[in-house]
């Protein structure tokens, strides 16, 4: 009967006690990134690893009990599994970079490091879908190096049920999207229990009731993830749909998420007595994490908000990831009442205050609230994700520090990597291991390593190659076949699905999120000139294509339905492939079997990308605008440019130019580089590029090099603040929130009275202008600010474009007032070290030993 309560209980498969070994591998994803791991599992059942998705906790339970008690016999298996095993346990004790590096303290009461990195999704390997993109990778590779650095990580993130939509297409070419469920018991992740025995649950607060999570646990390496999920008996329907679907659902549904995110992820922390230093929010859904951390603090010491906040601020770092304002996650006010008017109430603010936090402009009542702008409000180090997303978002964020220059504006960059060995093809790996050593896999990053690909003999780069492109081919056929029967194709047309593709032919990649600006069709703006190019008796060319539109963008799901049109034409029949389906896997392959990647998008939309790095260590070449990553990769002889990093006004006019600067560039430098072959058939030149891609690139777009520059710029610096400001019962922190409340209350009073300059006009590089100024400082005094003389080149516009500063100090008592307070008098000098015509003025700025940089305050005073 509907509605009859079950109880359930759990059938594991039994595998002999010599076999035990393999349920362990499986549950850590270690092995995901160790090839010697992943043969092992496929040694089990070749066929059946395949149908299975590459999972090994479904490939255990769909194996039958004979095919074990034949591995239990089989003394080649049993050598494997011991090798794979003993390497396991070697890796987890061995020596690390951050043990190394930060030794653990030797005070019995030291307060020991731990970073939380929350992340709306995580991209380790297909086999555990929770993840969408880019940024889902980025996070899965960021916690392998993490694990191979030896950092004390954790990380945090939602289990759902249905991951990321599985795509097909329809006859059309219209994207269509099914959500299957994932059933827990095959996904590699295990139930976190209370003391009890019992499932572990935390509760979120929510306007009329307590929303309930279920706590699961991943082991990625040395480093453990935890998921959250709220499909629980305790929740309602609704609740318990809440960590159903990755970025489904509206704003109601969002900021839902992003409370048990944040709110949760905190909490289930701090129920497995995992106490994070240092909060890394990687993009603003997890936001909310901030706050909570606060409200603990308030509770736990009896604080007040400013307090509180000022420690949680020391010790927490944020990433965003998009130039794109949609990107970033804004919330009508009256949803943000009615979710957090009660929690704010326990933080002690008023609906002002709450909404102030998540405004660029405070004041501004018509302003959403900003889950980036509550990031970078509540975080002590904000960066992008490449030098140019850096650029971009100090322009689009610089309302938050009015008065700065864009320049200045607090938010740098770290650019983004991969995790190289989960990127590599077997074939490579080997190669590598033959020639460069074994240091390429314990310090990808290590550029001098790198050097000695060139003793990578051509023949067998190129073969290895070869091969890797047969596999592909062969991949995309057999995709294909499957895709043409899942819409009904004739069985003529099925069958000529072996027939596309050409093994030998130069192979070109362009897997991605399809969005507008990403110009997934931009290769179809001339169909004559491509059909020449793609059909050329001596030279053929050809394209596989991959990628997922999100479910509601409608402009993302024409660009694929296009490419399907185009693929369908006589012409393009045997050299276009749209392969369904876009994951891990199909990653993998493309960016190990092609030759070169496309990359189009409009500058600067791009924060970076990673996908292009991913061919890198497999020799791939990279065939790009100059827009993220690519802009700091591209060297001019390891990989090709389209244009020159211009950027227009008008999108039409940039994708007509440079649609044909593609063209060009296929026509006149990567086709005849390709086929230009010597008498023993190899591409000298080809594979000159290639080795300069890979050693070039690969060592400098590595996760591990990212995460290096995380704990060194983000995380080391953050841990050593919040310590100090939570020390001694929170005193720093009490006097940094009493010091910024006399600032606020004060700072109308700073000001610039006067400023005087000695010298004569024009000076001569080499001498010295001598600037005096009259400052007003009300009752503030000379160590709360920090005056300076800011100066440089004047451009056309009279702007001093490259601004340098000078710091000044007060050289005078200050003059009496009529007030009772008193002037300062400050004396510096301008060094003149190049001609042309310079300018300058004098800023204040608010200056705090506990504050992590001048600038963070948000406060300036120009002289006039």
């Amino acid at each position: 009967m509907a509605g009859r309560p079950i109880r359930t209980f759990t059938v594991l498969p039994h595998l002999p006690d010599k076999l035990l070994k393999i349920r362990e591998l499986a549950y850590n994803l270690w092995w995901t990134w160790n090839p010697d791991a992943v043969n092992l599992f496929r040694r089990i059942d070749p066929d059946l690893y395949e149908a299975v998705e590459n999972s090994p906790i479904k490939l255990l339970s769909s194996t039958p009990q004979s095919r074990f008690e034949q591995l239990e016999n089989d003394e080649g298996f049993l050598s494997h599994l011991d090798r794979v095993s003993r390497r396991l346990d070697d890796y987890l004790k061995a020596p690390t970079w951050f043990g190394t590096k930060y030794p653990t303290p030797a005070e019995a009461n030291a307060q020991r490091p731990l970073f939380a990195y929350f992340s709306m999704e995580f991209g380790i390997h297909e086999c555990l879908p929770v993840y969408s993109g880019g940024l889902g990778v980025l996070a899965g590779d960021h916690l392998k190096s993490a694990s191979d650095l030896g950092v004390p990580l954790v990380g945090v993130s939602l289990l759902f049920r249905q991951g990321y939509f599985r795509q097909y297409l329809n006859p059309e070419g219209w994207q269509q999207e099914r959500n299957p469920d994932a059933d827990v018991f095959h996904l590699p992740v295990a139930a976190e229990t209370n003391a009890d025995g019992e499932s572990l649950l935390v509760s979120v607060p929510f306007p009329d009731r307590e929303v309930k999570a279920r706590v699961w646990r991943v082991l990625v390496g040395r480093v453990t993830l935890y998921l959250l999920d709220t499909n629980v008996p305790e929740n309602g329907p609704d609740d318990r749909h809440i960590t159903a679907q990755l970025y489904g659902g509206d704003h109601d549904l969002r900021i839902r998420q992003e409370m048990v995110l944040g709110i949760g992820g905190l909490r289930a922390l701090r129920a497995l007595g995992k106490i994070p230093t240092v909060c890394h929010m990687n993009e603003g859904h997890s936001a909310f994490c901030g706050l909570e951390r606060i409200r603990l603090m308030m509770e736990e010491h009896k604080l007040n908000f400013a307090t509180a906040y000022e420690a949680v601020k020391a010790g927490t770092c944020f990433t965003t990831h998009t130039p794109v304002p949609a990107g970033n996650d804004a919330f009508p006010p009256s949803l943000v009442e009615f979710y957090l008017g009660g929690y704010a109430r326990a933080l002690g603010l008023d609906r002002y205050s709450l909404l102030a936090l998540g405004r660029q402009e405070p004041g501004n009542e018509s302003e959403p609230f900003g889950m980036t702008v509550l990031a970078l409000r509540t975080s002590n180090t904000c960066n992008g994700v490449s030098r140019l997303h850096g650029d971009v978002s100090r322009r689009m964020w610089q309302k938050i520090w009015p008065g700065l220059h864009v320049s200045e504006i607090p938010i740098t960059s770290i650019t983004n990597g991969v995790h190289t060995q989960s990127w590599l093809s077997p074939e490579i790996t080997q190669l590598y291991d033959r020639y460069l050593g074994p240091k390429w896999s314990e310090r990808p990053n290590d550029v001098a390593v790198w050097r000695w690909v060139e003793r990578i003999p051509d023949e067998e780069l190129w073969r290895t190659h070869e091969r890797r492109r047969e596999r592909l081919v062969a991949f995309a056929r057999k995709r294909l076949k499957a895709q043409l029967h899942r819409r009904g194709a004739t069985p003529a047309d099925i069958s000529l699905a072996d027939e596309v593709l050409d093994p030998e032919a130069l192979t070109i990649g362009f897997a991605r999120r399809f969005a507008t600006y990403k110009r997934g069709n931009l290769i179809f703006k001339d169909i004559e000139r491509l059909s020449a190019i793609l059909n050329h008796k001596d030279q053929p060319v050809q394209f596989l294509f991959a990628g997922k539109a999100h479910p509601k963008d409608a402009g993302g799901k024409q660009l694929i339905a296009d490419i399907l049109k185009q693929s369908r034409r006589p012409e393009f029949r045997r050299r276009i492939v749209f392969i369904e389906d876009y994951d891990m896997n199909v990653a993998r392959t493309l960016v190990q079997g092609v030759d070169v990647w496309l990359n189009n998008p409009r500058r600067p939309m791009e924060a970076s990308g990673t996908s292009g790095m991913k061919v890198c260590g497999n020799g791939g070449l990279n065939f790009s605008t100059l827009d993220g990553w690519w802009v700091e990769g591209y060297q001019g002889d390891n990989g090709f440019a389209i244009g020159s990093g211009e950027e227009y006004p008008d999108t039409e006019i940039q994708d007509l130019i440079e649609s044909r600067a593609l063209y060009d560039m296929l026509e006149k430098e990567i086709v005849p580089l390709f086929y230009r072959r010597g008498t023993d058939g190899l591409p000298r030149d080809w594979l000159r590029m290639m080795k300069r891609t890979i050693s070039s690139l690969t060592p400098a777009f590595t996760t591990q090099r990212m995460v290096e520059e995380y704990v060194v710029q983000c995380y080391w610096p953050s841990n050593r603040r919040y310590i100090e400001l939570t020390a001694e019962g929170l005193r720093r922190a009490s006097d940094l929130a009493g010091w910024r409340q006399k600032l606020s209350q004060n700072w109308s009073q700073v000001r610039v009275m006067g400023v005087d300059a000695e010298g004569a006009d024009p000076l001569h590089v080499g001498g010295e202008l001598d600037v005096t100024a009259r400052i007003h400082l009300g009752p503030l005094h000379p160590e709360d600010v920090e005056v300076q003389i800011y100066h440089g080149l004047v451009d056309s516009l009279g702007e001093i474009a490259d601004p340098q500063t000078v710091a000044i100090e007060p050289r005078t008592l200050p003059e009496p007032s009529a007030n009772g307070d008193g002037v300062w008098i400050y004396r510096g000098r301008i060094p003149c070290r190049s001609s042309g015509q310079h300018g300058f003025n004098v800023r204040i700025l608010p200056k705090n030993a506990s504050l992590p940089h001048v600038f963070e305050p948000g406060l300036v005073s120009w002289g006039q």
